[in-house]
């Protein structure tokens, strides 16, 4: 019984801590990345402002040749959206909120049991080049979800750095 006792005074324990720990990390997080692409603004921008677009270079979409792509709203820019189920990437869906062409698209993520995120993609000229930012920034919503939160930066990074070199050797192919 004593064993018993001391089991669950521990689980209690460690119960408090990661609660009560949760609650001093900030619940807030933000990804960026960037790269500097050999093409203008002008030749990046459609590759960024649709489904179509991301599809050809987006990692999760490499990853699952398999995923269900649905796409609603417009076409391209502000209110393009689309929705994906998939069984190895999971379910989610995207919002085109903004589009100043060709400078910037900016977007509303959803992913299925994650408060949504948002982020943009940026494109300043630099003589020939094209810096190509991508942030993504949200709020984790629950006090589980801010360990998570802790992680986002390497969790999500490399999928930014994958992406944008994808988006980058597109960009720079030969018309």
């Amino acid at each position: 019984m004593k064993i018993l006792k001391f089991l669950l005074g521990l689980v209690v324990l460690l119960a408090a801590a990661v609660f009560g720990g949760a609650l001093l990390i900030d619940p807030a997080y933000e990804v960026s990345r960037s790269v500097q692409v050999q093409a203008a603004p002008e030749k990046i921008y459609p590759l960024v402002d649709s489904s179509a677009g991301w599809s050809r270079w987006g990692v999760w979409y490499q990853r699952d040749p398999q995923m269900k792509v649905t796409e609603t709203g417009a076409a391209r820019g502000a209110g393009a959206a689309w929705s994906w189920t998939s069984e190895s990437q999971g379910n989610g869906a995207m919002t085109l909120t903004a589009a100043e062409p060709p400078q910037r698209v900016a977007y509303e993520l959803r992913i299925d049991g994650f408060a949504p995120s948002q982020g943009d993609l940026t494109l300043v000229p630099d003589g020939a080049a094209t810096r190509v930012t991508w942030r993504m920034h949200g709020t984790m919503d629950n006090l589980l979800g801010r360990w998570f939160g802790l992680f986002m930066e390497r969790l999500v990074g490399p999928d930014f750095d994958a992406g944008l070199a994808n988006l980058k050797a597109l960009a720079e192919q030969p018309a």
